[in-house]
């Protein structure tokens, strides 16, 4: 059992924010207080939309699916709200990814289908560049990929259009 805060004595950043201490895996699995972990991959949360893609496509690329959904988690709480939808549904796919990682095929499916849902609003003109026709087929085959293992996996996703 970990001893560590209690949940009215969270581990907070220097904004205030919720952030938890707790040592993890390369998965984002909580470990016991104490364990090693893995040291996190990011130290610092990006500043601009265009800092967020690029540090979670670094983390996607490097196999870190659950830190490139924090990094993605905290664009979505810090966008304005005509983009909150589409940074929400980028962090479901890294979450996805995450579950599937995991070996969760029920929960990558549904966080994989919930976050094209959340881009689906976007695909005719998503701001800073980012490719969703091209995530949305992505999402589409790595929900193939979960549900049926004989499926070809599409890699890793690609958040903004190439030039």
């Amino acid at each position: 059992m970990s001893t560590g805060p209690s949940r009215s004595e969270r581990d907070r950043d220097a904004g205030g924010r919720p952030r938890n201490a707790r040592p993890r895996d390369a998965l984002g699995r909580p470990l016991d207080y104490g364990s090693a972990g893995v040291p996190p991959a990011v130290a610092a949360p990006a500043g601009t939309a265009e800092e967020s893609l690029e540090q979670a496509q670094r983390l996607l690329d490097a196999g870190r699916p659950f830190e490139a959904h924090e990094v993605l988690e905290d664009a979505w709480k810090a966008a304005p709200a005509a983009e909150r939808d589409l940074w929400r549904g980028l962090a479901q796919l890294a979450v996805g990814l995450t579950h599937a990682a995991r070996g969760n095929r029920t929960g990558a499916a549904a966080l994989l289908a919930r976050g094209a849902g959340n881009l689906t609003g976007y695909r005719d003109g998503a701001p800073h560049r980012i490719d969703v026709p091209g995530l949305l087929a992505w999402a589409a085959a790595a929900g193939a990929a979960v549900t049926d293992p004989a499926a070809a996996g599409p890699g890793v996703p690609r958040l903004v259009s190439q030039l």
